[in-house]
């Protein structure tokens, strides 16, 4: 992984297709001197590292429009929970998140892991170049902290992604930190905790850094905020991650939306009150059919594979009130009024990476979002024993989703505990944006699959009674304790690093 890792800036920053859809200098022109002297030439070298969370860039030898950071993102994290369900049995990669059959050498981990790095690498070249010349510019200093932050964003959704949870195992193997261009090609990984700390110290300069407001396409002291708050959430330093909630709560950029707003507020992102920190797409990154987040999971006929649904499970839980806002973004494909279905699955398409600009393929996807720090505080007051002030929280949410009407009032519902509660409130806010497996899986709990749907090894359509729960498949049910919660590290890592251990 050498070559692929340790690129020089020029290769590491900024692809064809990055220079024109931002208007960059071409790669070659990018040297250490244009970074360090002007502000002009350290933002067009952060542009091309933003621009590879959403590009299709060469991966061994090939530029494949399958390969997308937020694409497989999102396939490694949701396809995995219980909010999809896979409407056939497939041949593409994403397809191991659904049977938990991974390999070392499924194509969605390996470019995962790939860009992760890339994207590092060449944050660490910004880094390196302008902390060797100084600088108190408040401009390079907001950009050099944008840099600390997405390091310590890559990192997280790494060790997330291939090791344990911090709550579960502190002490297990992580993921391999980079944080100099001094760095052995070949090195070993930090435990979870070595890595929890180093992306929190990260987040800590990149908020101390950052003091200008570029967009929320671009991070921001907030941005790191959030980030901190949904680190030490996950860390179990619940005093920290309400502290930080705190800080994006009371800075007064963001307010919640309303139950009407909600329902367009994923198609329009960037100006969406709520949003904290998205992934810009502009007319000219509608990938269509090919290459899209949106293509899997909704189709308008023609736009996209549709081969993936919201999961009967899911479901069950929004339509306890069909006013819930949050519906809006279920639609079910019908004819003359009745559901589709796709060898044998009701087809009910997804809707949050759809209709930006009226486009069906096209999206901002939101990293951060307000509603998460009122959530992570109603989290973080739950395990503190603050059942009152827990609901409260989720009140808030609640309210701006249209069941104003069906609030807690600081009433725990029969059964049910406040983490219950809260829990179950964060899956309906944040289905299918990338938060679900984690919060089971951090939790000690137990991921529930029991419905239909091609996770089911060996399942044959004519098997399929939606009367019925199905029962005698594997996977119905996952642990926490499954060593198949987290993927393989690639075999181009391990293959070319004799020091990185795989994953059991």
């Amino acid at each position: 992984m050498k070559t692929k890792i340790l690129l020089p800036l020029a290769v590491m920053l900024l692809t064809a297709g990055s220079c024109k859809k931002l208007e960059v200098a071409p790669s070659d022109a990018i040297t250490t001197e244009t970074l360090i002297n002007t502000p002009e030439g350290l933002a067009n070298a952060l542009n091309g590292a933003y621009a590879l969370f959403k590009d299709h860039i060469e991966f061994n030898g090939t530029v494949d429009m399958n390969n997308m950071y937020l694409r497989q993102f999102y396939h490694l994290s949701d396809f995995a929970s219980d909010d999809i369900v896979c409407g056939q049995v497939t041949t593409d990669p994403l397809y191991y998140s659904f049977s938990l059959d991974h390999s070392p050498s499924q194509g969605n981990t390996r470019y995962f892991w790939y860009v992760s790095y890339k994207i590092i690498n060449g944050v660490n070249t910004i880094i390196d170049a302008v902390e060797k010349q100084g600088s108190e510019d408040a401009t390079k200093k907001q950009l050099l902290g944008e840099c600390y932050f997405l390091r310590a964003f890559c990192h997280f959704n790494l060790v997330r992604l291939f090791a344990k949870p911090y709550s579960v195992d502190p002490n297990s193997p992580g993921i391999i930190l980079r944080t100099s261009l001094t760095d052995p090609a070949q090195k070993g990984r930090s435990t979870v905790a070595e890595v929890y700390g180093q992306v929190i110290a990260d987040a800590e300069k990149a908020a101390g850094l950052m003091t200008q407001v570029r967009g929320v396409q671009y991070a921001s002291k907030e941005a790191a905020w959030a980030l901190l708050s949904r680190v030490n959430l996950y860390k179990e330093d619940n005093a920290k991650a309400i502290e930080y909630a705190d800080d994006v709560i009371n800075s007064g950029r963001f307010t919640l939306t309303n139950a009407t707003s909600f329902k367009t507020m994923f198609a329009n992102a960037t100006n969406s009150t709520e949003t904290i920190f998205c992934i810009a797409f502009t007319d000219l990154d509608d990938y269509g059919k090919f290459g899209s987040i949106a293509s899997m999971i909704y189709s308008d006929g023609n736009s996209g594979w549709g081969e993936e649904f919201a999961s009967s499970s899911i479901r069950s839980l929004l339509n306890q009130h069909p006013e819930d806002a949050r519906n809006s973004y279920i639609v079910p494909s019908e004819v003359e009024g009745v559901v589709q279905k796709k060898n044998g699955i009701e087809m009910y398409y997804i809707t949050k990476f759809s209709f930006q600009g009226g486009s069906p393929n096209l999206s901002s996807p939101i990293m951060f979002r307000l509603a998460e720090m009122y959530l992570i505080k109603a989290e973080a007051l739950a395990k503190q024993n603050n059942t009152a002030a827990a609901l409260e929280n989720v009140d808030k949410i609640r309210e701006n989703r249209g069941l104003e009407n069906m609030l807690y009032n600081g009433t725990l519902p029969a059964g049910k505990s406040a983490l219950d509660v809260v829990l179950e409130e964060k899956r309906m806010e944040f289905a299918f944006e990338g938060h679900r497996t984690y919060d089971v899986f951090r939790n000690k709990r137990t991921l529930d699959k029991t419905y239909w749907g091609y996770h089911l090894r060996g399942l044959k359509e004519t098997d399929v009674n939606l009367a019925t729960k199905p029962s005698g498949y594997p996977n119905m049910t996952v642990p926490y304790t499954s060593p198949r919660t987290i993927y393989f590290i690639p075999v181009d890592e391990v293959l070319s690093n004799p020091e990185v251990t795989q994953n059991p």
